[in-house]
C-alpha cells in the first residue's frame, strides 16, 4: 500500500473510525445514564454502584481471553455480533423502560453483556488497523483513533445526561442507533481485517486454553515492550490516585462542583489536543526521546501539582498531564503493532490491556486510602516522588536507552514520501 494518498482518502479507514466514534459516543451516553437510571428506578446508591461494577468488571479479567477470539476468529464477524448484541440490549432497556417493566437485574446484566462485548470490539478493531492502513500510515491512524475515542467520550458525556433529562429511554436509543451505525459501516468495509492465511474459521488450531498465555509470553520476550509495559502499568497507578487526589485537592482549595467539572473537561480538551499532536511528535522525535521524556514531563507535573495551592494552576498542570499521555500512547502503540506478529496482535494486545488496565483499580484504593489516613498533601507528595522514582527507572533501563529508532514515518503533507519499510 502506498502512503501517498492521505488517510482522509481511505474509505475504509474512514468507515472503521467514523462507526466507532458513533458507537464510543451511544456508548458513554448509557454509560453516564445508567447510574441516573438506577437512582431512579431503585434510590439505591449502592445499586447505582454496582451496576456501574457490572458494567467495569470485563475490563479486568476479559482483555487475555478476547484475544484469543480476536486472533482465533475473523475480527470483522466479531465486531459486527458485538454490535448487533450490544445494540440488542440496549434495546432491551428502552422496550422495558417504556412499558414499566425495567428491573435492577436487567440493568446489571445488559451492562455486564455490553461491557463484556466492547472489550472484544475494541481490541478487534485495534488489531485490524495495521491491515487497513500502509505502514507508513501506522502512526497517523493510531492518532486519528486516539482522538476520536478521547473526542467521542467528551461529546457522549454530556449527551447522556442531556438525553437523561428529556427521558429516561433516550441515552439507551441512542446507544443502539449507535450500534446499528457500527455495524453498517462495517459491512461496508472491503479489506481484510487479517492477513490471508492469518484468520482461517474452522481451520484447526491449537486449543483456546494454552493460547491465553501467548500474549504474555511474546510481550515478555521483547525487552523494549516489556519495559514499556511495566512502566505504564506504573504510571496508571498514579494517574488513578492522582485523579482522586485532584478531586479532593479542589474542593479544598473552594472550587465548586461546577467548577469541578469544568477543570476536568480542560483536561480532557488537553487530551484530546495532545492526540492530534502524536502524530507530528512521532514524525519529529525519536521514540526513545518520547518514552523517557513523557515520564520526566509527569513527574515535574505530578511535583508541580503537590506544590500548587492555585485552582487554575491545578487546572493547567492536570491538563498537560492529560496532553501527554496520547503522545506516549501512540508512539509505543506504533512500535508494538509494527513488531508484533499478525496472528498474535489479539492476545499480545489483551495482555497490555490486562497490565495497564489492571493497574487502575490497584491505583484507585491506593489513592483512596492514603487520602483517608495521610491526607491531600502527603498523598500529593508520595505520588509525585512515585514518578519521579518511575521515570528515572524507565530513563536508566538498558531496552530503552539501547532502542534504535526506526525511521520517522513520512509527513502527510509530503505528496510522495516513501513507505517505512518493515
Amino acid at each position: 500500500m502506498s502512503t501517498d494518498r492521505p488517510l482522509r482518502h481511505n474509505r475504509d479507514f474512514v468507515l472503521l473510525w467514523s462507526g466507532s466514534a458513533v458507537s464510543i459516543a451511544g456508548s458513554t451516553a448509557s454509560t453516564v445514564a445508567v447510574p441516573l437510571l438506577v437512582l431512579a428506578v431503585t434510590g439505591s446508591a449502592g445499586a447505582a454502584g454496582l451496576a456501574g461494577f457490572a458494567a467495569l468488571l470485563p475490563l479486568l479479567v476479559l482483555p487475555v481471553p478476547a484475544g484469543v477470539l480476536v486472533d482465533r476468529y475473523d475480527r470483522k464477524r466479531l465486531m459486527l455480533w458485538c454490535d448487533v448484541v450490544r445494540g440488542l440490549g440496549a434495546a432491551s432497556i428502552v422496550l422495558a423502560s417504556v412499558l414499566g417493566r425495567l428491573t435492577l437485574t436487567q440493568i446489571v446484566l445488559v451492562g455486564l453483556v455490553e461491557g463484556s462485548l466492547s472489550v472484544v470490539h475494541e481490541l478487534a478493531g485495534h488489531a485490524a488497523v495495521p491491515n487497513l492502513v500502509p505502514d507508513g500510515r501506522l502512526t497517523e491512524a493510531l492518532s486519528l483513533a486516539e482522538a476520536r475515542e478521547r473526542g467521542a467520550t467528551m461529546l457522549g458525556t454530556p449527551l447522556g445526561g442531556v438525553l437523561f433529562g428529556l427521558a429516561r429511554a433516550l441515552p439507551f436509543l441512542f446507544d443502539a442507533v449507535s450500534y446499528l451505525v457500527s455495524a453498517v459501516t462495517l459491512l461496508l468495509i472491503r479489506k481484510d481485517f487479517q492477513r490471508p492465511g492469518d484468520a482461517a474459521p474452522g481451520q484447526p488450531r491449537e486449543p483456546a486454553l494454552p493460547q491465553l498465555a501467548a500474549g504474555f509470553r511474546w510481550l515478555w520476550r521483547q525487552p523494549f515492550l516489556r519495559t514499556a509495559s511495566l512502566a505504564v502499568a506504573g504510571s496508571n497507578l498514579l494517574f488513578r490516585a492522582l485523579f482522586l487526589a485532584v478531586l479532593v485537592l479542589s474542593r479544598t482549595l473552594g472550587a465548586s462542583p461546577a467548577a469541578i467539572g469544568v477543570l476536568l473537561g480542560v483536561a480532557g480538551a488537553g487530551g484530546l489536543l495532545g492526540s492530534l499532536a502524536a502524530s507530528w511528535c512521532q514524525r519529529r522525535l525519536p521514540l526513545r526521546t518520547v518514552v523517557i521524556g513523557a515520564n520526566w514531563v509527569w513527574a515535574v507535573l505530578a511535583l508541580g501539582i503537590a506544590a500548587t495551592r492555585d485552582l487554575y494552576l491545578l487546572g493547567a498542570l492536570y491538563a498537560l498531564m492529560w496532553f501527554v499521555g496520547p503522545i506516549w500512547n501512540v508512539a509505543v502503540a506504533t512500535q508494538q503493532l509494527r513488531t508484533t506478529p499478525d496472528h498474535l496482535q489479539g492476545r499480545v494486545l489483551g495482555a497490555s490491556a490486562l497490565l495497564s488496565g489492571g493497574a487502575l483499580p490497584i491505583g484507585s484504593l491506593a489513592g483512596g486510602l492514603l487520602l483517608q489516613y495521610a491526607g491531600t498533601a502527603t498523598t500529593l507528595a508520595v505520588l509525585a516522588g512515585w514518578m519521579v522514582l518511575l521515570a528515572a527507572a524507565v530513563s536508566l533501563a538498558a531496552p530503552v536507552r539501547r532502542l534504535a529508532d526506526p525511521r520517522p514515518e513520512p509527513d502527510p503533507e509530503t505528496p510522495h514520501a516513501l513507505p517505512t519499510p518493515r
